[in-house]
């Protein structure tokens, strides 16, 4: 019964204390313990399995240590060189970025210079005083030429070394193997080895703590150790880990002997045996730990029912250099083992989730921006190379596909068909979803959009004019906005004369559009009354024209700058012509992330308040969320509830449109502070996830054929959306970050590319209403676009816009 109660508390989330966990090896019963570990994990990790992509570099095959069970470590060979040179290291990285790998991972003896006489040479011939030197030069010159994240596993190592080496790694490893002292004895896997003490490894470990280096670390079974010694090694490893917080995984390695070594003749560890020790592993480690073994040395379906949630490092590129007789599994049969143990699977990064999400503290500043270009949302690895706004191919993806949805997507999937609101939580968990649950989110969504707005794909004629890029905030996203004429950022500063805006807005309606959508950086002259007057140019030049205009922040300047309320400067800006408002200045509704990527913006209260007022008085508007820069899904989340909530008691939001952040250009991602933008399967699950959150409240899901491309924005159209936006004749905020599509499609485009999905154009007004024939027909017989004219900044003229429009 005591056993049995140790069990029972460990599903609860008791981890057993250490004279509990000794009793765990008396436990017989290896399927009783498998089932028990297999939900602990659940605990924690319910849907994915993951693995790291990665290369492997044998940096150097001498090792001052004899280990009985190793084929890795040589002695020096003649014409054979100590250490691989850098350009063969670059090589093997190449190719490994090439493959799509992550992870570099540096595999390498023990100090090999104080055994060998032929490493000692070889170093000083490369200019290096130590091994630990020249892989500190080689991990960087990786880092710097393909991208790849180091991962270092050079053996023990001092706190000094460590710190020498972490401004050049992701993290590092080793492996404890074991903690008994009578393994190193006469006749033991380790005697003769000098590395391989118990404390000198507890110390490395510990050591790795004290510098917050993100750790991996593992026991090696069947080498001579009993049961009770494997229980000792892992509390070892779980009071480091509870000292410090580093160790991010741990490894079970099963034993097979290698021939011409001197444990050639020593039986394997054997199957059953080692899903035992997963099993303990998890009981003792918890739900949190991740948990480790190689699937090229055992059956994985079974290692998989034991409680493990990682394969390892799986090479596309390089074998595994300690166990070379064992091939690597393909990922696809990988993922096919995973997918029929209802479960995911997802790459990482050499570090895990939890230290992706805390880069400053869990990682050196040289390693953040790399980390960061190669993270995904919840800081696994990016799944392929796609960005928004560049011209490249799509990721390989169907938006149908056969199989069955984790549970916990199946239960929130089937609460939506039922009526039920999605709560946040269960919105943070379909963002995550991958392999059969994404097609699920994504068959959902479609079936949402047949259900509301059947066949018909709306878009309307309009044109964008951004009257000037001079802006007094600092959007640390921003690639749009100047400082002034004396910046020389991304392009010239600008603001567009009378004339010019006038001629911009006559030409649109010449062209067939039914609206002009005004945006501008928040130009230090302008006022309440400047933003009046361009309404009312807008109006005098084309009376008809649907006047789309000003983002919450801009409305709050220019109600600030009269000294009006909110509601009494909408509705003068209503009485002079204003029809609606651009949602924008959203970014992601939630302070957390605010605080980092808008400084001096709106807070989420503010922009909220622009928008209450403007529905109150009947001014509609967009509601917008730009995504993929430093949030996690659980802002997405956030954003997604507030715009529902706000919705429910105003109805004022036309649509939703998500905006994938476009990162090339923009100042955080320079400076290596944000992501590269959303990955594909994230931008094509906010267009799906929106259209179940929001559901019946906002009716319309636009996608951005800017951001997303116009083949993007094809996808997205089977994955929940409805409308394809404007035709925009021109486009600049995205464009001055980076984008590469082109400024305008065409209402034949669009309705070229409606149709191929077997689905109907429909041309529209700004409110949705369907665009009148005249314009319909002015738009399919649209002249050229004339060229435009960026009025360049005089820094000595301060215009008045009002003055000159009247």
């Amino acid at each position: 019964m005591r056993l049995e109660s140790i069990l029972n508390r460990a599903l609860a989330g008791d981890r057993p204390c250490a004279a509990e966990a000794q009793l765990l090896a008396t436990a017989e019963d290896t399927e009783r313990l498998c089932s028990v570990s297999a939900r602990i994990r659940d605990l924690s990790r319910p849907d994915l399995v993951t693995y790291s992509p990665k290369v492997f570099i044998p940096l150097t095959r001498l090792c001052r240590d004899i280990c009985g069970y190793c084929t890795f470590a040589e002695k020096p060979q003649p014409n054979k060189s100590a250490y691989l040179s850098e350009v063969e290291v670059l090589a093997i990285a190449r190719a490994g970025a090439r493959a799509g790998c992550r992870e570099a991972l540096f595999t390498l003896g023990d100090r090999p210079e104080e055994r060998w006489p032929s490493a000692r040479r070889a170093l000083e011939t490369l200019g290096f005083p130590t091994t630990l030197h020249y892989l500190r030069h080689l991990a960087e010159r990786v880092l710097v030429e393909t991208g790849l994240l180091p991962h270092l596993n050079p053996g023990n190592m001092s706190r000094e070394e460590i710190e020498m080496l972490r401004p050049v790694s992701a993290s590092m490893g080793l492996m404890i193997e074991n903690i008994s002292a009578r393994l190193c004895a006469r006749g033991g896997a380790h005697f003769g080895c000098v590395d391989k003490a118990a404390e000198l490894r507890v110390a490395t470990i510990r050591a790795a703590g004290e510098a917050l280096v993100p750790f991996t670390t593992g026991i090696l079974i069947g080498i001579g150790e009993t049961r009770r010694d494997r229980i000792e090694s892992l509390l070892a490893i779980r009071e480091l880990d509870d000292r410090f917080g580093h160790i991010q995984e741990v490894i079970v390695q099963n034993f097979l002997p290698k021939p011409g070594t001197r444990m050639s003749r020593h039986p394997a560890a054997s199957g059953e045996d080692h899903r035992w020790t997963i099993a303990v592993a998890r009981i003792i480690l918890g739900s949190a730990m991740s948990l480790q073994a190689p699937p090229n040395l055992a059956p994985g379906e079974a290692l998989l029912a034991a409680g493990i949630n990682d394969w390892g490092g799986i090479s596309p590129v390089t074998v595994d250099h300690v166990n070379p007789e064992a091939p690597w599994p393909e990922i696809e049969v990988l993922a096919e083992m995973t997918h029929r143990a209802g479960r995911a699977l997802a790459p990482r990064l050499p570090l895990y989730p939890e230290y992706v999400a805390d880069l400053d503290r869990w990682a050196a500043p040289e390693m953040r921006a790399a980390i960061r270009r190669s993270s995904d949302v919840v800081g696994l690895a990016r799944e392929d190379e796609w960005t928004p706004g560049l011209d490249l191919p799509l990721p390989a993806m169907r938006c149908r596909s056969s199989g069955s949805a984790s549970p916990r997507i199946r239960e929130i999937l089937e609460r939506s068909r039922a009526g039920e609101e999605i709560e946040e939580e269960a919105i943070a968990a379909l963002f995550d979803s991958r392999d059969a649950s994404f097609h699920a989110v994504l068959r959902r969504a479609d079936e949402i959009r047949r259900d509301v707005n059947g066949d018909t794909v709306h878009y309307v004629v309009n044109r964008n004019i951004n009257y000037t890029n001079v802006c007094t905030y600092r959007c640390r996203f921003c690639a749009f906005s100047k400082g002034g004429v004396r910046e020389g950022l991304r392009g010239k500063s600008y603001d567009l004369s009378a004339g010019e805006f006038s001629r911009r807005v006559a030409e649109a309606w010449e062209r067939g559009a039914t609206e002009v959508c005004l945006q501008g950086g928040i130009h230090p002259d302008y006022t309440g009354e400047t933003y009046l007057s361009f309404v009312r140019m807008a109006k005098s030049v084309a009376p008809g024209i649907h006047v789309h205009a000003f983002s919450p922040l801009e409305i709050t300047q220019g109600a600030r700058s009269l000294r009006l309320s909110l509601i009494e400067y909408l509705r003068r800006l209503k009485d002079a012509g204003l029809a609606s408002l651009p949602g924008t200045a959203a970014e992601i509704l939630d302070d957390e992330v605010r605080r980092i990527i808008c400084p001096d913006k709106l807070d989420t209260a503010a922009w909220f308040r622009v928008m209450e007022a403007a529905h109150s008085i009947g001014l509609r508007s967009t509601a917008t969320i730009m995504y993929g820069h430093v949030e996690r899904p659980v802002h997405w989340a956030r954003h997604l509830v507030r715009l529902r909530d706000h919705q429910k008691r105003f109805g004022g939001f036309t649509e939703i449109v998500p905006l994938p952040f476009v990162a090339h250009e923009a100042p955080m991602y320079k400076r290596g502070t944000s992501r590269r933008g959303p990955t594909w399967r994230e931008a094509v699950l906010m267009h799906a996830v929106a259209r179940i959150a929001l559901t019946p409240y906002i009716r319309h899901v636009q996608t951005s054929w800017v951001k997303m491309g116009p083949q993007g924005a094809r996808v997205c159209l089977e994955a929940g959306a409805d409308d394809l936006g404007g035709t925009l004749m021109n486009e600049s905020i995205t464009r001055a970050a980076g984008a590469m599509h082109g400024q305008e499609l065409s209402p034949e485009r669009m309705s070229d590319l409606i149709r191929g999905l077997r689905r109907v154009p429909a041309q529209r007004t700004t409110l949705y209403a369907r665009a009148p024939e005249e314009r319909v027909h002015a738009s399919f017989h649209a002249a050229r676009l004339a060229p435009i004219v960026e009025t360049p900044l005089d820094s000595r003229r301060h215009r008045a816009v009002a003055t000159r429009s009247t």
